[in-house]
């Protein structure tokens, strides 16, 4: 991808490393990154939920969008996370991507803990003042974590008063029928980019849907990548096999793991030295890990070998 308003392509989560003693690991930092790019994705989206960006200070945070969009250089763009409850936040955090050279945002709708949510009234002049302070185009993030629902009306109507916000990962339950009613409702001047996320656990059906890009995590994006490009090139069929190889290995990502394998896998692979998560959060359990590395090395990805 050679520019980041480009609607299509593969644009995983990078994980946030972190050292044995729960510090971050900012040269392994560089090294997930300079292994993201060897997977040939088309961009690196920083600072998401699967990057434990919840467990982040603002410090850290800061520290890591800088480090991220420099060593990375151009070499494909930087999709920066912004979310926050607080639209000064959120804007301020967009701004500062801005500033260091990202080349999109990603962001969830204002939201805290279960009760606290934003009317659409609120929804959309938090994604206006975001798209304001920063002029960057904006993935509109629709996850069940945040408990917010955003119709399908809801978000066309984000798109028409928000134009910077016309691309949607969409990885609520049934995200192949959203993205479908989304993609025939908005058509591609509303919705540059429908695309789907959790891990591309439902890749096949949403690229059916309409799907043009997909934010899978990093562990396995130079597999996705054939079963996209197959698809994109009317190889429906050899799309499909090459998925049907695979998606037992990102079943047991999304099922077992979340956000811990791609640090099991990069770490057996020598890309990171330590698959450390951060307290609350607890590390694999052996046998687990132990599932997910039999299955990672039946399909090897280049996570798996890549500091080897």
């Amino acid at each position: 991808m050679s520019d980041a308003t480009s609607p299509t392509g593969v644009f995983p989560i990078a994980p946030t490393p972190f050292h044995d003693d729960g510090g971050v690991d900012m040269e392994g930092m560089r090294r997930v990154l300079d292994c993201m790019i060897d997977q040939k994705v088309d961009g690196i989206c920083i600072l998401a939920n699967y990057s434990e960006q919840f467990l982040l200070s603002d410090d850290e945070r800061d520290a890591l969008l800088r480090l991220c969009v420099e060593h990375v250089a151009g070499r494909v763009p930087v999709i920066a996370t912004c979310s926050h409850f607080s639209t000064r936040l959120a804007a301020a955090r967009a701004r500062r991507a801005a500033e260091v050279g990202a080349r999109m945002l990603m962001l969830m709708p204002p939201y805290h803990g279960t009760g606290l949510r934003a009317d659409e009234k609120g929804m959309l002049e938090h994604f206006a003042r975001v798209a304001d302070a920063s002029g960057l185009p904006i993935v509109v993030q629709d996850a069940p974590l945040s408990g917010v629902a955003m119709s399908v009306p809801f978000l066309l109507r984000l798109a028409r008063e928000v134009p910077l916000a016309r691309w949607f990962k969409i990885e609520v339950p049934q995200a192949a029928a959203k993205l479908r009613a989304l993609v025939e409702a908005g058509g591609p001047e509303l919705v540059v980019g429908p695309w789907d996320g959790e891990e591309s656990i439902t890749l096949m059906a949403d690229l059916d849907a309409g799907a043009n890009g997909t934010m899978p995590s990093a562990m396995i994006p130079d597999l996705i990548r054939p079963v996209f490009d197959a698809f994109r090139a009317g190889r429906r069929a050899e799309a499909a096999a090459a998925y049907a190889r695979i998606l037992p290995l990102i079943n047991y990502e999304n099922r077992q793991c979340g956000l811990r394998a791609t640090k099991a896998v990069m770490a057996e692979g020598g890309v990171i030295r330590s698959e450390a998560v951060r307290h609350p959060l607890e590390r694999l359990h052996p046998a687990t890990r132990a599932g997910l590395i039999e299955l990672a090395r039946e399909v090897d990805p280049v996570a798996l070998r890549w500091g080897r």
